[in-house]
Order: structure tokens, then C-alpha cells, then sequence
């Protein structure tokens, strides 16, 4: 499955940050939002030695490899559903700790995704999320876009930035019951990879540059590929390629 883009790899630093907020108790019954590969359910399981961990996601594939690296660990509390969100019907009241990296941007209603999360929260569990700040404090997602496009054009399909505003995501879990949040300002670089060659296959795996390519012409893909390698070139150090980036730590309690 070397076509799955790692996006364990690209946010290595931002994951920590998750951890240390989660603070997974030894008792806890965790459920992780949009899980991916299931890194960050794998290290919740863990943690919860006595209790379990549950990652949701929509990507069979993903799910696929969270499962075997879960087996190959051989992590016996930790199961994995491929699922919505938003409408899926979690058990009422069951998780003490609710966790995402990066994925309660794209709801369709989110209030409504938050309400129905909450339902499958106790009464004063805890909401930990990581989503990104605005796209302008983005270096990966202005940057990166700008050599394909040329101009930093307004962004196509799902937003990645749709809780970057404190204001609006408070108001969001607010109105879908939840109490106490609070923000912490993340400002760690994303990893595409040990040199440029390897991040540029990398970026090219994500959906939203191989879906803008695929709408050029063949010079102005190659044009465009060349921008690429070139801001990645740029981008490459001793450690590997870096982009800037910020994200929020956002934390809640299900009310009462």
C-alpha cells in the first residue's frame, strides 16, 4: 500500500503535542475521530492499559493498515471502524476521552457531527482535537499550492482550515453541548520527507495537487512539476523537507 500518503511521518511533531493533551488514563475508553493509519489510536491503547481505544475513519485502505501494525504490535484493547462521523451510531455515553489529529475539518454540518460525537461521550469526558490554523500560517498548504497553480487560488472541496477561527470552532462545540474550550497554539513544521525526491513523490499521493494536476495540460503539468521540485529543493535540509505550519490544540468537556 506504498500509494497511501503517511501522514504519521508528515505530522511525527505535531503528535507529540497530542499526547501530552490527551493524557490517556489507565482506565480510559478512548474513541479517536478520523484515525487514519491509527497512530495516535495505537498510542491511546496503550496508554489505556485497562481500558481500550476505538479509531474511526472512512478510508478502508487506511483502516487495512491501522489493523496489521495493531496485530504486528500485538495490541489486544484497540479495535478499528470504518465509519461516518458524523451520523454513526457510537454507543450514548460510553467513551471518557474523545481524540483527533486532523479530522473534524471536513464535516458537512458540524455542529451536527460534534452532537452526535458528544452523544457517545459520559457526561464531563474530555474533547482533544488538533486542526490547523488559517491557511496563511500554512506554509505547507500556500507554498506547496502555489507552485502548482501558480497563485494561491481559493481552495477546491473539503477545508482543512474550516475550525482554524477560535471563535467559530468554539461557538461549534458550544452549540453542540459541549463546555470549557480552550486553545493552544502548535507551531511545529510538517515532514514531507528525507530529501526532495521522496517529498515529491509524497505530495503528489495527496488528493488535492494529483486532482489539480490531472486538469493541466501536459506543459503546464510539467511546468508544474518543475515549480514543485524546485520550492522542495528549497524546503530540503540536513534533517529532511520542512514546511512551517500552525495548528490548535482544542479542548472541550461534554456537558452535563
Amino acid at each position: 500500500m506504498s500509494d497511501l500518503f503517511d501522514y504519521d511521518a508528515e505530522l511525527r511533531l505535531h503528535n507529540e503535542h497530542l499526547r501530552a493533551a490527551a493524557r490517556v488514563g489507565s482506565h480510559d475508553r478512548v474513541l479517536d475521530i478520523g484515525c487514519g493509519t491509527g497512530r495516535s489510536t495505537r498510542e491511546a491503547a496503550r496508554a489505556a492499559v485497562t481500558g481500550s481505544a476505538v479509531g474511526v475513519d472512512l478510508s478502508a485502505p487506511m483502516l487495512e493498515r491501522a489493523r496489521r501494525l495493531s496485530d504486528e504490535q500485538g495490541l489486544t484493547n484497540i479495535t478499528y471502524e470504518q465509519a461516518d462521523a458524523q451520523v454513526h451510531p457510537f454507543p450514548p455515553a460510553h467513551f471518557d476521552l474523545c481524540i483527533s489529529r486532523f479530522g473534524t475539518m471536513f464535516f458537512a454540518d458540524p455542529v451536527a457531527a460534534f452532537t452526535n460525537i458528544g452523544r457517545a461521550l459520559r457526561p464531563a469526558a474530555r474533547l482533544v482535537l488538533l486542526v490547523w490554523q488559517e491557511r496563511d500560517r500554512n506554509e505547507w498548504a500556500t507554498a506547496i499550492r502555489r507552485t502548482l497553480t501558480a497563485a494561491p487560488a481559493a481552495p477546491h472541496g473539503p477545508d482543512a482550515f474550516s475550525l482554524a477561527d477560535p471563535t467559530v470552532t468554539e461557538g461549534i462545540l458550544t452549540a453542540a453541548g459541549f463546555t470549557d474550550v480552550g486553545f493552544t497554539d502548535v507551531h511545529e513544521p510538517v515532514y514531507y520527507g528525507p530529501d526532495s525526491a521522496t517529498a515529491f513523490d509524497a505530495v503528489l499521493r495527496l488528493w488535492e495537487f494529483k486532482d489539480l494536476l490531472a486538469t493541466f495540460d501536459a506543459t503546464a503539468a510539467e511546468q508544474a512539476r518543475t515549480r514543485l521540485r524546485a520550492s522542495l529543493d528549497a524546503h530540503n535540509t540536513v534533517g529532511g523537507v520542512y514546511f512551517d505550519s500552525r495548528a490548535w490544540i482544542v479542548t472541550a468537556r461534554r456537558g452535563h
